[in-house]
């Protein structure tokens, strides 16, 4: 399926909304959607976990976030945690898109993004899946004395009968990290949420309950979706070179992670952006009760943090930015 034309049924998006700094970046990114995409072109569904015994407590969202989510267009998805839940809120991404309408296209983001242009002019294959490759090499850990980033990747490729070989980028050398298929978790898509969802709780489950022995020293807390999803993006006929460069975690989408490393790293329009969507009175009411929101939007604490570096020089490795950044106390979550 080429990218969505004018008239075509909208894309249908999805994100995690629950209680805590969640439903306040869920507050964000609807707006950010409605500031950048017309109605007709995408279909907002905020998925929320249901209480059960795998969420102690009550995770939904408070009423005057409810209220504006759907002010602001927004679908909300009651869905049922039956494997992860509160042990591993990650997997709520997983266990959510079964919820979802069948055999209509979706995209996937992360809560703590920004859509920054209309999202229909993506030129979305969704049968090719893929997600997003501005990460680290995040995982896997190579021990010293273990084995290495092929040993490691192909015993899950064999686990699940796929072809190791050909997920390869060979013009990167061998036992470097970029050679293997690695995504950020944060945004991803394909033609039915269903077959993916499915496909992505059955590795995940399979991965956590009955790893190889080639992961026996590797942590898989948070990194279980991250290890999955090229797995189940190669199984579903996807891979890197799907959708062309730019426009995801790119000039149509932001993933800031959080707002101390975007005040830190992204550029001028995305700052403006985010405060012109925040500055309504009714969004600034919901958002000044987080605090981190509060201070780094509204008390202009995230200008003082984005003085501390050059934008044109930024450290190598995130890690780096985050350590400037508790050292001089703007390390807010």
């Amino acid at each position: 399926m080429a990218a969505k034309t004018r008239g075509a049924r909208p894309i249908n998006v999805m994100i995690v909304g629950q209680a805590g700094r969640l439903q306040y970046e869920a507050v964000l990114f609807a707006a950010s959607l409605r500031a950048t995409t017309p109605a007709g072109h995408a279909r907002l569904f905020v998925a929320e976990p249901r209480p059960g015994p795998l969420w102690p407590g009550n995770p939904a969202m408070s009423g005057e976030v409810r209220d504006l989510l759907q002010d602001l267009g927004a679908t909300l998805l009651p869905f049922t945690n039956r494997h992860f839940g509160q042990s591993y809120p990650y997997g709520n991404k997983i266990e959510a898109l079964l919820a979802l309408p069948p055999d209509e296209p979706f995209v996937f983001f992360d809560t703590d993004t920004l859509i920054l242009d209309d999202l229909s002019r993506v030129p979305f294959d969704f049968d090719r899946p893929t997600a997003s490759l501005r990460r680290e090499d995040t995982w896997p850990r190579i021990e010293l004395y273990g084995p290495g980033y092929s040993q490691i990747w192909k015993s899950l490729y064999d686990r699940f009968g796929l072809d190791f070989d050909s997920s390869l980028d060979r013009s990167w050398p061998d036992e470097y990290w970029q050679r293997y298929l690695y995504f950020n978790a944060g945004v991803f898509f394909y033609r039915c949420p269903r077959i993916f969802g499915q496909r992505f709780l059955d590795t995940a489950l399979a991965i956590r309950d009955d790893a190889p022995a080639e992961l026996i020293c590797q942590s898989l807390d948070p990194w279980l979706d991250q290890v999955a999803l090229p797995l189940v993006i190669h199984a579903l006929g996807g891979g890197r070179g799907t959708l062309p460069a730019g426009y995801l975690d790119g000039r149509t989408s932001c993933h800031y992670r959080n707002l101390p490393l975007l005040y830190a790293r992204e550029p001028d329009d995305v700052v403006r952006h985010l405060e012109e969507i925040a500055a309504p009175n009714r969004i600034k009411k919901i958002l000044k009760q987080h605090d981190p929101f509060k201070r780094m939007i509204y008390q202009e604490r995230g200008h003082k943090a984005r003085a501390l570096f050059d934008r044109d020089d930024l450290p190598r490795r995130e890690q780096a930015i985050r350590n400037t950044l508790k050292r001089e106390g703007f390390w807010l979550r």
